[in-house]
């Protein structure tokens, strides 16, 4: 029987500049809200959204993305990372 394609909720925030992403990275560090700040600053759609990206399977985001949302601990920010878009924060919710 295949195994059930493992899943994960993530937030994000796509900013231009790693030194940007390394700003906000402090700061969500420091306290201030990851929803909040990606509201403000993500140039993503999701920004909007608090950068709430959803469910999703590997395979479903650029391949730099999904090794961190599905290798690195949840519950953590991790970033800067860059893609083809940007530079990015993510803090994964959950994986399962």
């Amino acid at each position: 029987m295949a195994k059930p394609k493992q899943k994960a909720k993530a937030r994000h925030i796509l900013v231009e500049t790693k030194e940007e992403c390394e700003a906000l990275k402090q700061r969500i560090q420091a306290g201030e809200s990851f929803d909040k700040l990606a509201e403000e600053y993500s140039r993503c759609p999701s920004g909007k959204n608090g950068g709430y990206l959803g469910e999703f399977t590997p395979g479903q985001m650029v391949e730099e993305f999904d090794k961190v949302v599905f290798n690195k601990p949840v519950g953590k920010v991790h970033g800067p990372i860059k893609t083809q878009f940007g530079y990015h924060l993510i803090y994964i919710m959950e994986r399962g």
